[in-house]
């Protein structure tokens, strides 16, 4: 019998909702926070055919031509407050391990809540957690807004 887990990540951006729909959607968006921060995810690399039935793919890339790729397809997409897709083949898992991934992306007082809810076959529950959790991490990094920069004009007096 395969191995499966189960498990929600629930983190609050600073952040407006279409702001973090389009992180999980625009591959320019995607390349910044997806994957861990020891591997690069080139926008030339990724897919995001964000509509039911469409497809993604995204190769992170490493030192030496280190590249894992990761896919799946899109079950759902209602923007900006739902996606569900999976990630290889939960329907036909054999060895590898395949999840159905489910996004909610809720208004909280001009800021957003996630829940990522994860259902994962012939995967680890603790290295999922901790490998998704790193991804959410570094994707609240992405949306929360830089500080503006005040500048000091001195004048002087001739």
């Amino acid at each position: 019998m395969p191995q499966t887990a189960e498990y929600d990540l629930i983190r609050l951006y600073d952040a407006p909702r279409e702001l973090v729909w389009a992180a999980w959607t625009e591959p320019e968006r995607f390349s910044r926070w997806f994957g861990p921060a020891s591997l690069a995810t080139p926008v030339g690399r990724i897919t995001l055919d964000a509509r039911a039935g469409g497809r993604w793919r995204v190769t992170l890339v490493g030192e030496e031509g280190f590249e894992v790729t990761m896919e799946g397809a899109y079950r759902e997409v209602v923007a900006p407050g739902r996606l569900v897709f999976t990630t290889g083949d939960p329907d036909h898992a054999g060895d590898g391990p395949a999840s159905v991934m489910t996004v909610t992306l809720a208004e909280a007082d001009g800021r957003t809540e996630m829940r990522l809810h994860c259902y994962a076959v012939n995967t680890d529950r603790e290295q999922a957690m901790a490998g998704w959790g790193e991804y959410v991490d570094r994707l609240g990094e992405h949306v929360v807004p830089s500080p503006v920069q005040s500048r000091s004009c001195a004048s002087a007096s001739l």
